[in-house]
């Protein structure tokens, strides 16, 4: 069983609302069941070789894969019900009524984030629909696995108190060790998905319960804002769109123009000639383990679990 909550009692303590949101080609080989480029956009340049076996690869949902269209080409984000359905329902509500389309991205912080969803004569535009609750954390048993790989601090911004990270779904994501299950009344601990560079996430007000219709994508970071923001998803490809935005903020900046949300659309209501078929590496494949293996330093550590690149490829 899974719940979700707005605030774990443990994540709770000392955690303060931050000053966030107010309300590339993938390399292809000759062969990629052999050799594949480990590429994944949120982490820029550098791309290395590693081999990954074809059963590694997982397709992304058409249902559960939003395409946001920008001057700068197509961003594709993988959603996640499993830690925010209400969130997730909501953005994909609002796609399908075409709600964003020709709203503007508002607020462009460079190193930070891009957030989108405003007019370009109201930077505070939202629907009409009702606010949706906070669902920062989310509660759960053995059912939903999140790898634990490294101890790291939950909010940077917000006290030096640690717990797991690690991945699930290729996601990275914080964590109560599962150990403190047996420790539970319910038997279940608490996880979040974690502000790397790629999250997708929903802006609010300070009010936890205020989010609507505007969201932002992470540029950098934006670790203060772990566990006090609702992720809902994350850039699968088009990064470099995201990073091309131009900087400034609507109503403050002189002279800012910002650039266009062109449309958003779930990738299950295009036809399929009209899709990006992304496939990205399965965090519980074997091929995956042994690919953390490899980026091991001579004490055994692993990268922070930010730095880590989860392999995508786009197949043609």
């Amino acid at each position: 069983m899974i719940k979700h909550l707005s605030l774990s009692l443990v994540l709770a303590a000392g955690l303060t609302t931050a000053a966030c949101a107010r309300e590339a080609d993938t390399p292809q080989t000759s062969d990629p069941d052999i050799t594949t480029l480990v590429q994944d956009e949120t982490m820029g340049a550098g791309a290395t070789a590693y081999d990954f076996p074809d059963d590694a690869w997982r397709d992304l949902d058409p249902e559960d894969t939003l395409y946001i269209e920008t001057p700068h080409g197509r961003i594709v984000v993988e959603l996640a019900p499993e830690f925010a359905p209400t969130h997730v329902e909501r953005i994909k509500t609002l796609a399908r009524a075409q709600f964003y389309d020709f709203l503007v991205w508002h607020r462009v912080l460079d190193g930070f984030m891009a957030q989108g969803g405003g007019a370009r004569g109201n930077p505070n535009h939202r629907t009409d629909l009702p606010s949706l609750n906070a669902e920062f954390t989310v509660r759960r048993g053995a059912e939903l696995p999140v790898s634990e790989l490294q101890d790291r601090v939950i909010n940077r911004g917000s006290g030096s108190a640690s717990a797991k990270a690690g991945f699930w779904n290729g996601f990275p994501a914080g964590t109560q060790t599962l150990a403190a299950a047996a420790l539970t009344g319910d038997g279940m601990i608490n996880s979040w998905l974690l502000h790397c560079t790629g999250a997708a996430a929903m802006a609010r007000t300070n009010d936890p319960n205020s989010a609507g219709s505007q969201f932002y994508i992470t540029r950098g970071d934006a670790e203060h804002l772990n566990a006090i923001y609702t992720v809902w998803g994350r850039v699968r490809a088009g990064q470099d769109a995201v990073n091309a935005l131009r900087v400034g903020t609507l109503g403050q900046d002189p002279g800012f123009v910002p650039d266009t949300i062109d449309s958003m659309r779930i990738a299950a209501d295009l036809p399929e000639a009209e899709r990006t078929p992304v496939q990205v590496i399965d965090t519980q494949s074997a091929a995956f383990t042994a690919y953390l293996d490899s980026l091991r330093n001579a004490a055994g550590a692993l990268p922070d679990v930010c730095e880590i690149s989860v392999p995508t490829r786009i197949l043609e």
